[in-house]
């Protein structure tokens, strides 16, 4: 099995809506914390006088990485919106993709007593660290992007809910899809070709891997018989075409996100040639509509919006006891078919 590779260079501010969303969540993999001397301390020091919910106005403060970012702010809308609805100020701020801007920009909240929950998605996590260890000290729940083992944590920490992309479900269920495909429309034999995400990009080891063991597992007869990386929509059909010509039986096309896919039907329709069974990672609306109309066979999409009210809902949950121990949260997953 072979690869073609192509360097992927952008900026922050050039990310696609999707891309950054998983950043957002995944990329969730990094942030500093308090230690574990000071989560104890302040646990302890709460237990002795129960804590006082009215004490923390009902003000979440949300500091995404950057509102230049499309995708950014829409999901500050998301939550200023949804915040609204469930009788809560907002506050959002704009770090413009400045880490040390961030820092002081909810710390400067944080001193002002205005913030009664703090949902931060940190540009430089490592940077993040003394905010998080004042939070606890001032008894300020805060959701964070990551899992606790980025920060040195051997777990759960008070006040602190941690919120991350469970990418092997996410490849798990993409194989899956991809085999029930191969089972269904074609007998259970089939030539697959994979589009992988850049090297580099969160969660492509663990996602690629659980793609081929239940790939393997749903439908044994499949052979993946080459993997492409995708850059962009265009450069996949470029690459799918190619590789079409050296596999001319390619009738199976797994992608990792949205523009892999894309790309590789353009590919097949240039070359005049069936796709019985297209599946993604991804599920932007071109896709939803593909897999409508049966064009694709399913995608499996982050479902953002449940997070965004789950990851609310988490904080003002652990208001009425910031030293209790914070959820480690995982954005949903959900996979459409063409059969609903």
């Amino acid at each position: 099995m072979s690869t073609i590779r192509h360097h992927l260079t952008r900026s922050a501010a050039g990310v696609s809506a999707g891309a950054i969303l998983i950043l957002v969540t995944a990329c969730s993999s990094s942030d500093g914390g308090a230690d574990a001397s000071t989560s104890e301390s302040a646990s302890s020091s709460a237990t002795a006088s129960e804590p006082a919910m009215s004490d923390l106005p009902k003000t979440l403060v949300f500091s995404p990485i950057g509102l230049q970012i499309p995708a950014m702010q829409g999901l500050s809308d998301g939550v200023n919106g949804y915040g609204g609805s469930q009788g809560w100020e907002v506050i959002v701020q704009d770090p413009n993709l400045d880490p040390s801007t961030q820092v002081q920009q909810v710390t400067d909240v944080l001193e002002s007593g205005r913030a009664g929950a703090l949902w931060i998605i940190a540009i430089a996590p490592a940077s993040m660290s003394d905010v998080l260890v004042t939070a606890q000290e001032k008894g300020v729940p805060v959701l964070i992007n990551g899992v606790p083992a980025d920060y040195g944590f051997d777990g759960a920490q008070a006040g602190i809910s941690f919120d991350t992309i469970d990418y092997a479900a996410g490849g798990t269920a993409l194989g899956e899809q991809t085999g029930k495909c191969i089972n269904e429309k074609l007998g259970g034999t089939a030539t697959v070709i994979y589009g992988e995400s850049a090297a580099g990009t969160a969660g492509k080891e663990e996602s690629d891997k659980a793609f081929l063991d239940a790939l393997t597992a749903t439908a044994p007869n499949a052979t993946v018989v080459q993997n492409w990386e995708i850059s962009d929509r265009a450069a996949s059909q470029t690459d799918v075409g190619a590789v079409l010509q050296a596999h001319p039986d390619v009738n199976v096309v797994a992608a990792a996100n949205d523009e892999g896919a894309l790309g590789a039907i353009g590919a097949f329709k240039a070359a005049g040639k069936d796709l019985p069974c297209v599946t993604d990672f991804g599920g932007n609306d071109e896709v939803l509509g593909l897999v409508a109309d049966g064009t694709m066979y399913a995608t499996v999409a982050l479902q953002f919006q449940d997070d965004m009210v789950q990851s609310f809902d988490t904080l003002v949950a652990m208001q009425a006891d910031p030293t209790a121990l914070g959820p480690v949260l995982t954005v949903p997953l959900k996979a459409t078919t063409s059969e609903g």
